[in-house]
């Protein structure tokens, strides 16, 4: 397979930075210490997992339709991780729980809006 041993840099911004910390420090709040480090392992690992393959993550849909092409998502249960891919690179842009109004924390985040 062409490109499989290709691999790119994983970056994340300060704000992806601190969405994990907001998300850790809800769930050990309002759940449990080792549920919060479970899902930080695992959105950690699905990170890590774009060094291999990130064109296979799809268009966030509320980007889409404004024909906003560059972002590009994955997702851990609720949990999204929206990234742009620049040169050898994948920046991490925003981890957030795709049950909020995904649209206004785009807008925001992304759009400076």
């Amino acid at each position: 397979m062409a490109g499989a041993s290709a691999k790119f840099k994983v970056l994340l911004t300060a704000g992806a930075e601190q969405d994990l910390e907001a998300i850790h420090d809800y769930i050990a709040q309002f759940d449990c210490v080792a549920n919060a480090n479970y899902v930080l392992d695992a959105l950690m690992e699905v990170v890590e997992k774009l060094s291999r393959f990130p064109e296979r993550g799809s268009y966030p849909k509320e980007l889409a339709a404004l024909g906003i092409k560059e972002y590009r998502q994955t997702s851990f249960k609720p949990y999204r991780v929206i990234y742009r891919i620049i040169g050898n690179q994948v920046v991490i842009m925003l981890i957030a729980d795709g049950r909020r109004d995904m649209q206004s924390v785009l807008a925001r985040r992304l759009l400076g809006a």
